[in-house]
């Protein structure tokens, strides 16, 4: 990865208190630029600079990475760790945010954006659906708490797997199972087919619109299906080539009664 120096070079501010400056070489600097800022300690015990963190960090977005670790010890540091000690601009935190949340949901989608702060916040129990905000809870009085389900700030008991206090707040497989019929106004032939689906492959809920084919294509992991069969449009076609517009060979798939899991 090239390094990025688009702009000005940016700088600790000597007379930052909270910054523990140290007279020993960057750990970062693995190109040996010689950046002129003063270098402070990471939690880890190893000195950076901003631009040498921030050009770090990116090339570990870049490879797919959605968390941070320090390139001379395996610990990783939290992305409000990192925000602060990169200097990063406000252009800089909204593309880190949007590629770390983009790379964390390849990664069995453990990650969404906090309704407060808009950061990625990772969900450490998966059956739990209580989440804390660090980047909101450093920046309150108390702790800013939201429901991964329903992206609505949490009520209710802590330890919930199925739904929040929330009015409206409902598990995916509820809407499965009571998700109205659709009535396509183009399809011919289709009786009994749920409103709303879970996709195939990623398990994310797709709704069609009514409109045109069958097909519709998974905002999530971009793998169009059959709404219908809930086959790969192309495995689909395989038995009926002609079937964009009719019911397919196989049938309308009956209502789903669990997640598909990415793998």
């Amino acid at each position: 990865m090239e390094p990025n120096h688009a702009g000005k070079e940016k700088c600790y501010d000597p007379r930052d208190s909270t910054l523990k400056f140290v007279d020993t070489d960057d750990a970062l600097d693995f190109l040996y630029e010689g950046f002129k800022s003063k270098r402070a300690l990471m939690s880890c015990g190893h000195a950076v600079t901003p631009m040498s963190l921030t050009n770090w960090c990116r090339q570990q977005l870049d490879q797919g990475k959605s968390r941070f670790v320090c390139g001379s010890c395996p610990v990783e540091w939290p992305y409000v760790e990192v925000r602060k000690m990169a200097l990063l601009t406000l252009e800089e935190m909204e593309h880190f945010e949007k590629a770390m949340a983009v790379n964390a949901s390849r990664d069995h989608f453990h990650t969404k954006l906090c309704p407060g702060c808009k950061s990625s916040v990772v969900r450490k129990n998966e059956f739990n659906l209580h989440v804390r905000c660090t980047v909101c809870s450093a920046n309150k009085i108390e702790p800013y708490e939201f429901c991964w389900q329903c992206l609505n700030e949490w009520k209710g008991p802590a330890q919930r797997s199925d739904h929040c206090g929330n009015d409206g707040c409902y598990s995916p497989l509820e809407t499965l199972r009571t998700c109205p019929d659709i009535i396509f106004e183009d399809v011919k032939g289709v009786v009994g087919c749920p409103s709303t689906r879970a996709c195939p492959t990623c398990g994310a809920l797709v709704e069609h619109n009514k409109k045109k084919c069958k097909n519709v294509v998974c905002l999530r992991c971009k793998v169009e299906f059959c709404f219908v069969c809930l086959k790969r449009t192309k495995d689909c076609l395989k038995l009926n080539f002609s079937a964009y517009y009719t019911l397919c060979s196989s049938g309308v798939a009956p209502r789903q009664t669990s997640i598909p899991e990415w793998k």
